[in-house]
């Protein structure tokens, strides 16, 4: 494994959901200063997408041997994943605060949407059907599809959307689902946003 690929398994996956964790491929979001990408390549979005098993090892090296033979394509579909990464922060930040979603971010996850549902297929089981995505690992967006599928999922469960939180520490801005009973939950990890908090507390109430 090369050190992009350590760099990338060590990002935390933290948001409970899939879609939440894609957006949060970002650290310290909401600081222009401080902000990081972890997707600067088509290559890191494959290694996430395999970190987050949406992708296998085997499909993951069959996509980046596709990249190597379409350089172009693959740019366009960081900028792609890029894109739909910022729509779904926008809309679940803006949820978690209550806030009117902006038009732009909801088009751009309906175009995605489409797309999607462009790869699913209705599949027999035992005793009843599912969607299931077809093909996927065969295009160079193939890991946008479940990412997607995970964002509707929780758009269109009033139980799950009440529960998206914004972490509060300043400036992290990750999103997660508080799956706690009394949701109290409010950093994105006791361990790192919890701890610096709990240590300023400290630090001011000593002063």
């Amino acid at each position: 494994m090369s050190d992009i690929n350590k760099d990338v398994h060590k990002h935390a996956l933290l948001g409970g959901r899939l879609c939440l964790d894609f957006a949060n491929t970002v650290s310290w979001h909401d600081s222009s200063e401080k902000s990081q990408e972890l997707l600067t390549s088509y290559e890191k979005l494959v290694d996430w997408s395999m970190h987050a098993n949406i992708l296998k090892e085997e499909q993951s090296l069959s996509l980046l041997k596709k990249a190597e033979n379409q350089p172009s394509k693959a740019k366009d579909v960081l900028q792609q994943a890029i894109e739909l990464r910022e729509s779904i922060y926008e809309i679940f930040s803006l949820v978690s605060n209550n806030e009117t979603l902006a038009s732009i971010d909801l088009s751009i996850l309906n175009e995605a949407l489409g797309n999607a549902y462009g790869m699913m297929r209705v599949v027999p089981g035992e005793k009843n059907f599912s969607l299931e995505f077809s093909n996927c690992e065969e295009a160079l967006d193939g890991m946008l599809p479940p990412i997607v599928q995970s964002a509707i999922d929780i758009l269109i469960s009033e139980k799950e959307l009440s529960r998206v939180k914004k972490c509060e520490g300043d400036p992290c801005g990750w999103l997660f689902l508080d799956t706690t009973r009394n949701r109290s939950r409010r950093w994105c990890s006791m361990a790192d946003c919890g701890n610096r908090a709990k240590a300023k507390r400290f630090y001011h109430n000593k002063k």
